[in-house]
């Protein structure tokens, strides 16, 4: 079952649940307690109150993961180390800062990190369902992105790795590694996808989505070349930058956080100050970034 929430926007993510014959294998939660209570109801309604024996982080961002405390106690949460890691530091679940408009009200979650975390590779079953979780081999989205492989039912939940119809983020991951990543979901062959946002796809519509987001990734290289080449700032390369095709993309101002680390990366990499990131994009933006949570 694959769980959709429109338009997928800022903490707007897609979640999902395997079922077999003992049970399920949750795949990721949601922002808010609100959005993640709905999205457990309707598990529980399709899955005639199956326990929830296990649950899969595809990676640390709040959207994913907030809502893991809400999941019962007896639940064995999974994520990849870096997943983990990141989760315990993220001050956002905290306490949100204005950068948003509505600041998102997370209600009652609390941090609930992996108890079982990988490096690569692990494969969990619930019955005879064989669910197989995958790094993709470096940074991408983030550091810690973990795909679900169903190989018997040719079903892949990307995580974030793919954001159907708006745009890609990877400020805290890597821009080639992203692009790596493309052909590395291809490879599958999936007959169906679960994107971490945006509509549902199937193999038919996979390639020329993953096409788009090549060629966006690439923009983001060339525009962040060429901005270090004539000693601009992200932000100043992001507002000189055409986004042509991609101009009717949801969250557009996504742009000069991936500047960011296209900059940093570009020089041997390093930390990203979120702070000036975040400040870009709301100047890109002209205010707060939109959303609906």
């Amino acid at each position: 079952m694959a769980w959709v929430q429109p338009d997928g926007s800022w903490w707007l993510n897609n979640a999902g649940v395997v079922t077999g014959d003992d049970g399920c294998v949750v795949i990721d939660t949601c922002a808010t307690e609100r959005r993640t209570r709905r999205f457990l109801e309707a598990v529980r309604e399709a899955t005639g109150d199956a326990p929830l024996r296990l649950a899969v982080n595809t990676h640390q961002h709040g959207d994913h993961s907030y809502g893991n405390s809400l999941l019962p106690a007896s639940t064995v949460i999974i994520g990849h180390e870096a997943m983990r890691q990141g989760l315990l530091v993220d001050p956002i679940i905290d306490g949100c800062p204005p950068i948003w408009t509505p600041v998102p009200d997370w209600g009652g979650v609390t941090r609930r990190v992996p108890a079982v975390t990988f490096r690569s590779e692990l494969t969990v079953f619930t019955g005879d369902r064989r669910v197989e979780l995958r790094h993709p081999g470096s940074a991408a989205h983030t550091t810690g992105d973990v795909i679900a492989w169903l190989p018997e039912e040719r079903v892949l939940f990307s995580g974030d790795l793919i954001f159907h119809g708006l745009t890609p983020l990877v400020f805290m991951g890597s821009v080639e590694g992203a692009l790596r990543s493309l052909d590395w979901m291809a490879a599958f062959e999936p007959a169906h996808v679960v994107p971490g946002h945006g509509p549902l796809l199937d193999e038919r519509a996979l390639p020329d989505v993953l096409a788009a987001h090549e060629r966006y990734y690439r923009l983001i290289l060339d525009t962040g070349e060429r901005g270090r080449r004539e000693g601009l700032s992200p932000l100043e390369a992001a507002r000189r930058c055409d986004l042509g095709e991609f101009a009717g993309w949801a969250d557009s101002e996504r742009l000069v956080l991936n500047l960011h680390r296209a900059y940093l990366d570009a020089a041997g990499g390093g930390e990203l100050d979120l702070i000036q990131a975040f400040t870009d994009a709301m100047a890109l933006n002209g205010g707060p970034l939109r959303t609906s949570v």
